[in-house]
């Protein structure tokens, strides 16, 4: 049976509100998207700055960094390798690893 064909009605919907409030892993769930959430709008602001901030002049103004046009380099290159070492850096250092189980003693992580 699909989740969403669960008849919880109003008090068992309650209660699965209650638990998601207070469980641990919820809670570091949401803080990991929220994260992630801001380094992806980070990521495009960057790009979209270098993008259009460097690439806003007629071509015979652009400048070139390793044969490429700066604009380029630094928004998809750069900028690239840039936020995939803070991606790691989040994953490594602001994610936590919590259980998947069902379990009333361990709420899963150390959040």
């Amino acid at each position: 049976m699909h989740p969403s064909q669960y008849n919880l009605g109003i008090l068992g919907g309650e209660l699965l509100q209650m638990e998601r409030k207070t469980d641990r892993r919820f809670i570091q769930a949401n803080k990991e998207a929220v994260i992630a959430v801001v380094l992806s709008l980070a990521y495009f602001i960057w790009w979209y700055a270098t993008a259009y901030g460097f690439g806003d002049a007629p071509v015979s103004e652009y400048t070139y960094v390793l044969g490429f046009p700066a604009w380029f380099f630094y928004s998809c290159i750069a900028g690239f390798l840039v936020f995939a070492f803070l991606a790691a850096l989040m994953v490594r250092f602001l994610f936590k690893e919590v259980s998947l189980d069902k379990c009333e003693e361990n709420t899963g992580g150390d959040a």
